[in-house]
């Protein structure tokens, strides 16, 4: 939880509700969360229900940190922000066709299975968003994009902390309870590498664009001129 702490505080240092406003939420509401759920572990239920209602909200502001992160990246592109993000949309709903594919295949049948189909839930919720992380960095090869050191350090860290989470969760049902003490500090310690992650590309200084980068941009912009001519007819 320092970690979380010291990210929370570096994030309100500098005020970076004003440029990634879900990034903060994000990372505000898993420290909030993490206290929560520390304070309430005597309380199994309490925490049952805390712990899965945390996870809910911070995937789906994770959701959200993707997209941020998405549009940040075309931000100076307005028509290859409109293609990009009609694709984006189309990845959406296919994701969640299989997300929702999964749950009907894998779900579990009985009232007294609520633990398991939480699981399959979760898995399905996982398999969107590491699979929306996967179109991000798809996209930006495939434009040749120039990402900015903090928004790229988001990514790869949620990214890292998602395919975790995503094995864990597909792992579980398949290991004892030896083999899920076993991924629950995996999980602990991915976690802990992502906010390492997102704290040094915060804390180090923003590269400057170098000089093999400027023909990338000049055909990027051609790219977007040629887009919003075919958008305009």
């Amino acid at each position: 939880m320092a970690t979380q702490g010291l990210l929370a505080v570096i994030l309100l240092s500098k005020k970076m509700w004003k440029r990634l406003p879900f990034f903060t939420c994000y990372s505000l509401f898993s420290f909030l969360a993490s206290i929560t759920i520390y304070a309430v572990q005597n309380h199994p239920v309490v925490l049952f229900y805390g712990y899965w209602l945390g996870e809910t909200v911070s995937i789906v502001l994770g959701f959200a940190v993707v997209y941020e992160v998405f549009k940040h990246m075309f931000s100076v592109h307005g028509a290859l922000l409109k293609l990009a993000s009609l694709i984006f949309r189309c990845a959406v709903v296919g994701l969640l066709c299989v997300g929702l594919i999964m749950i009907f295949v894998q779900a579990p049948s009985g009232i007294g299975n609520v633990g398991k189909g939480i699981l399959v839930i979760e898995q399905a919720m996982r398999i969107i968003e590491v699979g929306l992380l996967m179109f991000l960095f798809v996209c930006s090869s495939a434009f040749g994009l120039h990402w900015k050191q903090s928004e790229f350090g988001i990514a790869l860290g949620l990214g890292l902390f998602a395919t975790i989470e995503l094995t864990a969760v597909t792992l579980r049902s398949q290991v004892g309870a030896q083999g899920s003490d076993i991924l629950n500090v995996v999980r602990i310690l991915a976690f802990t590498t992502s906010l390492l992650i997102w704290l040094g590309y915060l804390l180090a200084p923003e590269r400057a664009v170098s000089s093999a980068e400027i023909p990338k941009r000049a055909q990027l912009e051609q790219w977007n001129q040629a887009v919003m001519e075919l958008i305009s007819r």
